[in-house]
């Protein structure tokens, strides 16, 4: 098993982007394996050591700003943020790593096609909702110009939400319909984190975008799932560009 992903996706070669798993780390218990997040109430050792495993298996001597992510729209810009409250990053300064962290929600990462531009957002369904990936190819230059792609999310099998959230994405775009099918009890649909990411990216301008094939909730060897066992550890997924 794999301790990071390299993300499979069509971008220029100064640009790197990897999915952490839950393979390998120091964690215990219900957070046993490579957790990254100090948030969830695992030994703060045990996190910044896997933190120290992550810097050194990517090769990267600089800090990670990690945020403060709160189900947002919000985007900082690095590396000299105005806050660290945001559910996502992005920067134009070479050897600046973004980070968000995730354990079913959708992260997507994104870089210019002159690869001299990178972001990631952290889309849960409220910030999907609310327009964290608009939000963040916002902050480019040209939105057309930016290549995305999606990383290790709970898939469409398993993504059981209420009438409320498929409601709340209709009212932003008619074309969520697409996104949600009956669940077989009243009342629950499940829901297309991929699709309705694709849908808003496409229109905000971004139509190059790649991945979309992972569940965290089902691949348990590989990756945490809040949905799965409630208390438990974090994936990251990290950019930057030479």
């Amino acid at each position: 098993m794999e301790s990071i992903i390299s993300l499979d996706w069509q971008v220029p070669k100064n640009v790197k982007a990897y999915v952490t798993t839950r393979e390998g780390g120091v964690s215990s218990g219900v957070y046993e394996g490579f957790n990254l997040g100090a948030h969830v109430q695992d030994l703060p050792e045990a996190v910044s050591q896997n933190r120290h495993l992550l810097k050194d298996w990517l090769g990267y001597e600089g800090e990670i700003q990690w945020l403060n992510q709160v189900h947002s729209a919000d985007v900082v810009s690095l590396p000299n943020p105005s806050s660290v409250t945001a559910d996502a990053a992005y920067t134009n300064q070479a050897n600046t790593v973004c980070a968000v962290l995730t354990a079913d929600c959708l992260p997507v990462v994104f870089t210019s096609l002159a690869g001299d531009e990178v972001a990631v957002a952290h889309a849960g369904w409220r910030g999907l909702c609310d327009g964290v990936l608009e939000a963040t190819l916002a902050k480019f230059r040209d939105p057309a110009d930016v290549v995305a792609c999606l990383g290790p999310a709970i898939g469409p099998e398993a993504f059981e939400v209420g009438s409320e959230v498929r409601a709340a994405f209709i009212e932003k775009d008619p074309n969520a319909e697409e996104a949600f099918r009956p669940a077989g009890h009243p009342d629950k649909w499940l829901g297309n984190l991929y699709l309705l990411a694709r849908q808003r990216l496409a229109a905000a301008g971004c139509h190059r975008v790649s991945g979309g094939d992972y569940c965290t909730h089902t691949d348990q060897a590989r990756f945490f799932s809040y949905r799965r066992e409630g208390v438990t550890g974090r994936m990251a997924t990290l950019i930057w560009f030479e």
